[in-house]
Protein backbone atom coordinates (compact mmCIF):
# COMPACT_ATOMS: atom_id res chain seq x y z
CA UNK A 1 0.00 0.00 0.00
CA UNK A 2 1.04 3.70 -0.97
CA UNK A 3 2.13 6.04 1.90
CA UNK A 4 0.22 9.38 0.95
CA UNK A 5 2.13 12.17 3.14
CA UNK A 6 3.28 16.23 2.94
CA UNK A 7 6.15 16.49 0.58
CA UNK A 8 9.01 17.89 1.64
CA UNK A 9 10.73 21.46 0.16
CA UNK A 10 13.36 19.04 -1.92
CA UNK A 11 10.76 16.68 -3.01
CA UNK A 12 8.65 20.22 -4.20
CA UNK A 13 11.99 20.09 -6.70
CA UNK A 14 11.57 16.95 -7.83
CA UNK A 15 7.95 17.58 -8.25
CA UNK A 16 8.83 20.15 -10.49
CA UNK A 17 11.27 18.56 -12.56
CA UNK A 18 8.52 16.05 -13.06
CA UNK A 19 6.50 18.59 -15.03
CA UNK A 20 9.36 19.67 -16.91
CA UNK A 21 9.56 15.88 -17.97
CA UNK A 22 5.96 16.09 -18.66
CA UNK A 23 6.73 19.20 -21.22
CA UNK A 24 4.62 21.85 -19.08
CA UNK A 25 7.79 23.72 -18.97
CA UNK A 26 8.04 25.41 -15.56
CA UNK A 27 10.30 28.03 -14.63
CA UNK A 28 13.31 28.11 -13.95
CA UNK A 29 13.24 29.20 -10.30
CA UNK A 30 9.49 28.41 -9.09
CA UNK A 31 10.08 26.53 -6.61
CA UNK A 32 10.68 28.83 -3.57
CA UNK A 33 7.33 30.73 -5.31
CA UNK A 34 5.56 27.76 -4.99
CA UNK A 35 6.24 26.89 -1.56
CA UNK A 36 6.01 29.88 0.18
CA UNK A 37 2.29 30.01 -1.52
CA UNK A 38 1.55 27.08 1.00
CA UNK A 39 4.09 24.84 2.27
CA UNK A 40 1.37 21.81 3.27
CA UNK A 41 -0.05 22.10 -0.01
CA UNK A 42 2.48 19.36 -1.27
CA UNK A 43 1.32 15.46 -1.32
CA UNK A 44 3.49 12.81 -2.54
CA UNK A 45 2.73 9.16 -2.23
CA UNK A 46 5.06 6.48 -1.79
CA UNK A 47 6.01 2.48 -2.57
CA UNK A 48 9.03 1.18 -0.68
CA UNK A 49 10.39 4.91 -0.08
CA UNK A 50 10.12 5.73 -3.92
CA UNK A 51 7.96 8.85 -4.91
CA UNK A 52 4.80 7.49 -6.97
CA UNK A 53 3.08 10.20 -8.00
CA UNK A 54 2.59 13.92 -6.52
CA UNK A 55 -0.33 16.23 -6.17
CA UNK A 56 -0.35 19.83 -5.33
CA UNK A 57 -3.63 21.58 -3.09
CA UNK A 58 -2.68 24.97 -2.97
CA UNK A 59 -5.15 26.80 -0.14
CA UNK A 60 -5.63 30.85 -0.22
CA UNK A 61 -7.32 32.00 2.34
CA UNK A 62 -10.00 30.05 4.21
CA UNK A 63 -12.05 30.09 1.08
CA UNK A 64 -10.39 28.88 -2.09
CA UNK A 65 -7.04 26.12 -3.28
CA UNK A 66 -6.31 25.67 -6.42
CA UNK A 67 -5.04 21.47 -7.16
CA UNK A 68 -2.34 21.03 -9.92
CA UNK A 69 0.94 19.08 -10.33
CA UNK A 70 -1.46 15.86 -10.26
CA UNK A 71 2.01 13.64 -12.01
CA UNK A 72 2.40 10.09 -11.54
CA UNK A 73 5.81 8.37 -12.02
CA UNK A 74 5.41 6.08 -15.36
CA UNK A 75 6.33 3.03 -13.24
CA UNK A 76 3.75 3.30 -10.87
CA UNK A 77 1.01 4.44 -13.30
CA UNK A 78 -2.13 1.89 -13.61
CA UNK A 79 -2.00 1.14 -9.57
CA UNK A 80 -4.61 3.77 -8.85
CA UNK A 81 -1.69 5.42 -6.41
CA UNK A 82 -2.81 8.35 -8.02
CA UNK A 83 -6.55 8.39 -7.07
CA UNK A 84 -5.68 8.18 -4.15
CA UNK A 85 -3.50 10.98 -3.41
CA UNK A 86 -6.05 12.78 -5.74
CA UNK A 87 -9.08 12.09 -2.73
CA UNK A 88 -6.74 13.03 -0.07
CA UNK A 89 -6.07 16.38 -1.84
CA UNK A 90 -9.51 17.20 -2.02
CA UNK A 91 -10.16 16.45 1.66
CA UNK A 92 -7.39 18.32 2.35
CA UNK A 93 -9.32 21.69 1.11
CA UNK A 94 -11.60 21.24 3.75
CA UNK A 95 -14.43 22.96 2.22
CA UNK A 96 -12.89 25.33 -0.35
CA UNK A 97 -13.55 25.86 -3.53
CA UNK A 98 -11.61 24.44 -5.94
CA UNK A 99 -10.20 25.66 -9.07
CA UNK A 100 -8.16 23.67 -11.56
CA UNK A 101 -6.50 23.85 -14.90
CA UNK A 102 -6.55 20.07 -16.35
CA UNK A 103 -6.12 18.82 -19.88
CA UNK A 104 -8.82 18.96 -21.85
CA UNK A 105 -9.40 15.38 -22.46
CA UNK A 106 -9.82 14.64 -18.72
CA UNK A 107 -12.89 16.78 -18.05
CA UNK A 108 -14.94 14.19 -17.77
CA UNK A 109 -12.87 12.31 -15.20
CA UNK A 110 -12.77 15.90 -12.90
CA UNK A 111 -16.33 16.07 -13.36
CA UNK A 112 -16.81 12.76 -11.41
CA UNK A 113 -15.09 14.36 -8.26
CA UNK A 114 -17.77 17.49 -8.89
CA UNK A 115 -15.73 19.91 -10.83
CA UNK A 116 -17.41 22.17 -13.74
CA UNK A 117 -16.38 23.58 -16.24
CA UNK A 118 -16.07 27.35 -16.83
CA UNK A 119 -13.61 28.38 -19.34
CA UNK A 120 -10.67 27.55 -21.61
CA UNK A 121 -7.29 28.63 -21.29
CA UNK A 122 -4.98 28.74 -24.09
CA UNK A 123 -1.52 28.90 -24.39
CA UNK A 124 0.45 31.07 -26.82
CA UNK A 125 3.79 31.19 -28.10
CA UNK A 126 6.01 32.53 -30.45
CA UNK A 127 9.70 34.07 -30.81
CA UNK A 128 8.92 38.20 -30.09
CA UNK A 129 10.80 40.61 -30.71
CA UNK A 130 9.85 44.17 -29.98
CA UNK A 131 11.30 47.14 -28.60
CA UNK A 132 11.12 48.55 -25.22
CA UNK A 133 8.21 51.37 -25.21
CA UNK A 134 9.30 54.78 -23.74
CA UNK A 135 7.64 56.83 -20.71
CA UNK A 136 8.65 56.40 -17.15
CA UNK A 137 5.04 54.75 -16.18
CA UNK A 138 6.32 51.69 -16.49
CA UNK A 139 8.90 50.68 -13.36
CA UNK A 140 9.95 47.43 -11.48
CA UNK A 141 7.90 46.24 -8.90
CA UNK A 142 9.93 46.82 -5.83
CA UNK A 143 9.08 45.68 -1.74
CA UNK A 144 7.74 49.22 -1.28
CA UNK A 145 5.50 48.29 -3.89
CA UNK A 146 4.09 44.70 -2.17
CA UNK A 147 1.25 46.08 -0.27
CA UNK A 148 -0.50 47.82 -3.24
CA UNK A 149 0.65 45.26 -5.75
CA UNK A 150 -1.04 42.18 -3.40
CA UNK A 151 -4.48 44.95 -3.04
CA UNK A 152 -4.38 45.08 -6.94
CA UNK A 153 -3.62 41.19 -7.96
CA UNK A 154 -7.14 40.91 -4.71
CA UNK A 155 -8.84 42.40 -7.87
CA UNK A 156 -7.96 39.42 -10.03
CA UNK A 157 -7.86 36.51 -7.95
CA UNK A 158 -10.58 34.64 -5.75
CA UNK A 159 -8.34 35.25 -2.31
CA UNK A 160 -5.06 37.40 -1.37
CA UNK A 161 -2.15 36.13 -2.33
CA UNK A 162 0.49 37.74 -0.15
CA UNK A 163 3.21 35.05 0.66
CA UNK A 164 3.15 33.57 -2.85
CA UNK A 165 3.41 37.59 -4.39
CA UNK A 166 6.10 38.18 -2.34
CA UNK A 167 8.50 35.46 -3.76
CA UNK A 168 7.20 35.71 -7.60
CA UNK A 169 7.32 39.13 -7.82
CA UNK A 170 11.13 39.20 -6.53
CA UNK A 171 13.61 40.57 -9.25
CA UNK A 172 15.77 37.79 -10.28
CA UNK A 173 18.32 37.23 -13.45
CA UNK A 174 15.43 34.77 -14.10
CA UNK A 175 12.71 36.78 -13.66
CA UNK A 176 11.17 40.38 -13.44
CA UNK A 177 7.88 42.06 -12.67
CA UNK A 178 6.55 45.46 -13.90
CA UNK A 179 4.39 47.81 -12.81
CA UNK A 180 2.15 50.45 -15.00
CA UNK A 181 1.10 53.37 -13.10
CA UNK A 182 -1.11 56.17 -13.49
CA UNK A 183 -1.35 59.22 -10.97
CA UNK A 184 0.93 56.53 -8.49
CA UNK A 185 -1.61 54.18 -8.35
CA UNK A 186 -1.15 50.79 -10.09
CA UNK A 187 -2.96 49.83 -13.66
CA UNK A 188 -1.71 47.01 -14.68
CA UNK A 189 1.12 44.69 -13.80
CA UNK A 190 3.09 41.55 -14.85
CA UNK A 191 5.84 38.74 -14.65
CA UNK A 192 8.18 37.23 -16.82
CA UNK A 193 10.52 34.12 -16.22
CA UNK A 194 12.52 32.49 -17.68
CA UNK A 195 11.49 28.63 -18.19
CA UNK A 196 12.64 25.06 -19.26
CA UNK A 197 12.33 26.18 -22.69
CA UNK A 198 11.96 30.15 -23.08
CA UNK A 199 10.07 32.65 -21.46
CA UNK A 200 6.71 32.58 -19.79
CA UNK A 201 4.68 36.16 -19.26
CA UNK A 202 2.41 35.36 -15.99
CA UNK A 203 0.38 37.05 -14.93
CA UNK A 204 -0.21 39.58 -17.01
CA UNK A 205 -3.39 41.76 -15.31
CA UNK A 206 -4.13 45.40 -16.83
CA UNK A 207 -7.42 47.44 -16.30
CA UNK A 208 -7.64 47.94 -20.28
CA UNK A 209 -5.97 46.56 -23.63
CA UNK A 210 -3.42 50.04 -23.82
CA UNK A 211 -2.04 48.91 -20.57
CA UNK A 212 -1.70 45.10 -21.36
CA UNK A 213 0.08 45.67 -23.81
CA UNK A 214 2.30 48.20 -23.04
CA UNK A 215 3.40 45.81 -20.00
CA UNK A 216 3.89 43.13 -22.81
CA UNK A 217 6.02 45.04 -24.41
CA UNK A 218 8.14 45.83 -21.60
CA UNK A 219 8.46 42.74 -20.59
CA UNK A 220 8.97 40.84 -23.82
CA UNK A 221 11.69 43.30 -24.93
CA UNK A 222 14.03 41.63 -22.52
CA UNK A 223 14.00 38.29 -23.62
CA UNK A 224 15.69 39.02 -26.89
CA UNK A 225 13.19 37.37 -30.07
CA UNK A 226 13.53 34.50 -27.63
CA UNK A 227 10.33 32.07 -27.42
CA UNK A 228 7.67 33.40 -24.90
CA UNK A 229 4.43 31.90 -23.72
CA UNK A 230 1.21 33.77 -22.45
CA UNK A 231 -1.85 31.73 -21.36
CA UNK A 232 -4.43 33.65 -21.78
CA UNK A 233 -8.68 32.76 -20.43
CA UNK A 234 -9.86 32.32 -23.85
CA UNK A 235 -13.08 34.54 -23.55
CA UNK A 236 -11.39 37.56 -23.50
CA UNK A 237 -11.00 39.00 -26.88
CA UNK A 238 -9.02 41.54 -26.22
CA UNK A 239 -6.05 39.29 -25.05
CA UNK A 240 -6.76 36.91 -28.20
CA UNK A 241 -5.88 40.03 -30.29
CA UNK A 242 -2.75 40.90 -27.95
CA UNK A 243 -1.33 37.26 -29.26
CA UNK A 244 -2.89 37.94 -32.73
CA UNK A 245 -0.86 41.11 -33.28
CA UNK A 246 2.36 39.77 -31.92
CA UNK A 247 2.26 36.73 -34.31
CA UNK A 248 1.40 34.27 -31.04
CA UNK A 249 -0.21 30.95 -31.91
CA UNK A 250 -2.13 28.24 -29.85
CA UNK A 251 0.08 25.77 -28.83
CA UNK A 252 -1.74 24.37 -25.50
CA UNK A 253 -5.21 24.12 -23.97
CA UNK A 254 -6.55 23.57 -20.77
CA UNK A 255 -9.86 23.41 -19.16
CA UNK A 256 -10.67 25.72 -16.05
CA UNK A 257 -12.63 23.56 -13.82
CA UNK A 258 -14.18 24.62 -10.30
CA UNK A 259 -15.21 22.40 -7.58
CA UNK A 260 -17.50 24.49 -5.47
CA UNK A 261 -19.04 27.95 -6.85
CA UNK A 262 -17.18 29.34 -9.44
CA UNK A 263 -15.86 32.87 -8.54
CA UNK A 264 -16.62 35.63 -10.68
CA UNK A 265 -13.47 36.70 -12.07
CA UNK A 266 -13.23 39.84 -14.11
CA UNK A 267 -11.65 37.93 -17.72
CA UNK A 268 -11.89 40.81 -19.67
CA UNK A 269 -8.97 42.38 -18.08
CA UNK A 270 -6.90 38.84 -17.38
CA UNK A 271 -4.71 39.06 -20.10
CA UNK A 272 -2.26 36.11 -18.54
CA UNK A 273 -2.97 33.74 -15.78
CA UNK A 274 -0.54 33.48 -13.64
CA UNK A 275 0.42 29.19 -14.03
CA UNK A 276 -1.34 26.58 -14.98
CA UNK A 277 -0.07 24.67 -11.68
CA UNK A 278 -1.00 27.37 -9.58
CA UNK A 279 -3.98 29.41 -10.89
Amino acid sequence: MPIIRRATRAELDTIIDWAAREGWNPGLEDANAFWSADPEGYWVATEEENLAAAISLVRYGSQYAFLGLYIADPAFRGRGIGFALWKQAIASADGRVIGLDGVVAQQDNYRKSGFVWSHANVRYGAAVDVSEPPGTQLVDAAPVHLAALTDYDRRFNPARRDAFLHEWTKQLPTRRSVLLLRDGAITGYGTIRACREGFKIGPLFADNETGADVIFRKLAAGATGARIYLDIPEPNASARALCDRYNMKPVFETARMYRGLAPDLPLARIYGITTFELG
